[in-house]
């Protein structure tokens, strides 16, 4: 792409009304757009970034065996109503509408309750099961705080994955399977070294689950951590018996603050009882399917590591994330642009993603704005590294560069 093309433009001031680093930087680089409170719409370069999460996410899902599906965002009061929580004293942040004959709706928060629902139509054997099947989509949430960004929003974007299983032994086999898919997650996000397990309540879900927290000064939750076990436990379970159900000590913990960027639950049979989902085991006997959820926000894992990675210049991505493997930036002269815009056309020839600065800018400029879109490698072409037979390679990250050639360009694709 020519960065001549790209509708979006940078901003040097700070947008109004936002306290949270991940929304100040993203606004000000072009990739999102706050529509209000808790709702921002993704700009070109933002979009490809949540594109990049989601092919991550869907490989590791579906290595694991699950199945992707896209439910209606539109939801059915009497199902929710089946488990109780279609009570807003049950569930608190529900948005509801209503259709022009007075019948309510919800639109959906989470999909524990439809997706049980159908399948009972698909499955009634042991022989059916187990299953995982996950979506990404949508999700609404009627929050009351909506003031850090991308990390709580009241329209996101989230993957849901459910497991249905026979025994608690495939519960628990399963929740161990979809936790390393998990930590592979953050570690092709570039957050694995600093994402630690984090034993937690499992609120209106189950006794306890699995969080994965980020450590970040500005992270909404406290954790203690043990960094050699690379295990945490969150404030909100911080007891004597906790930390003796996972034998740890409290003086080897360290409080730290941290960003929620994923969780996973053992549901058992708390929505499968309710609407009736069953099969029937090698005996003939009758029992409900088990089942684990496991969440993880597309647009949170995005804001978190904005929020994270960055620096005082702006963005910083990591390879997986970032919208271009390369941004290629010409510096004035003719010359420097026939050069450039060659250059231009044999990377994209070798399948190189590359943000080409053609603009009309000073060098400060075009490098003040590199810096802030936060793409991982730059290549400078300009009078001096034409004189020297070669392109200038800046690493976004460490600041370290160094004169390369046109094949070692290539390898970036």
């Amino acid at each position: 792409m020519r960065q001549s093309e790209l509708f979006t433009k940078t901003r040097r001031e700070a947008p109004k009304g936002e306290v949270s680093k991940n929304a100040e930087l993203l606004v000000r680089a072009g990739y999102i757009h706050k529509e209000m409170a808790g709702v921002y719409s993704f700009l070109p370069l933002g979009l490809r970034v949540l594109n990049n999460i989601a092919v991550i996410i869907r490989e590791e899902m579906n290595a694991i065996g699950g199945q992707e599906v896209f439910l209606s965002g539109l939801q059915n009061p009497e199902l929710w109503k089946k488990t109780g929580r279609w009570d807003d004293s049950v569930v608190d942040n529900w948005f509801k509408t209503k259709l022009s004959d007075g019948t309510e709706l919800g639109l959906g928060h989470s999909h524990e309750e439809p997706l049980t629902a159908l399948l009972t139509e698909h499955i009634s054997s042991y022989r059916d099961l187990p299953k995982a099947i996950y979506q990404i989509q949508t999700k609404f949430r009627n929050e009351l705080r909506a003031k850090s960004g991308l990390l709580r929003g009241r329209e996101f974007m989230m993957k849901d994955m459910y497991s249905f299983v026979r025994t608690p032994e495939e519960l628990d086999s399963f929740h161990e399977r979809a936790a390393e898919a998990y930590k592979n997650i953050f570690s092709r996000a570039g957050i694995g070294e600093r994402t630690f397990r984090t034993f937690a309540s499992g609120g209106s879900f189950s006794k306890y689950s699995d969080e994965f927290q980020m450590l970040c000064d500005a992270g909404e939750d406290t954790i203690y951590l043990h960094r050699e076990r690379e295990l945490a436990v969150n404030r909100e379970v911080y007891t004597d018996e906790v930390l003796l159900d996972l034998n740890l000590d409290k003086h080897e913990l360290e409080e730290v603050r941290a960003i929620e960027v994923g969780n996973i639950f053992k549901l058992g049979n708390r929505f499968s009882e309710p609407l009736e989902l069953a099969f029937t085991d090698e005996t003939g006997g009758k029992k409900p399917v088990l089942m684990g959820c496991y969440g993880l926000g597309l647009s949170r894992l995005m804001g978190a590591v904005a929020e994270a990675l960055s620096d005082e210049k702006g963005l910083r991505w990591p390879k997986t994330l970032s919208p271009f493997a390369l941004h290629l930036v010409a510096i004035a002269g003719e010359k420097v642009k026939e050069s450039a815009e060659a250059l231009y056309g044999k990377l994209s020839r070798h399948g190189v993603s590359v943000l080409y600065d053609d603009r009309d800018m000073s060098a400060g400029q075009k490098f003040a704005d590199a810096d802030l879109l936060g793409i991982p490698y730059r290549a400078i072409v300009s009078q001096k590294t034409l004189e020297a037979g070669g392109i200038e390679l800046a690493e976004r990250a460490g600041g370290v560069s160094r004169m390369v050639s046109e094949k070692e360009l290539f390898s970036l694709s």
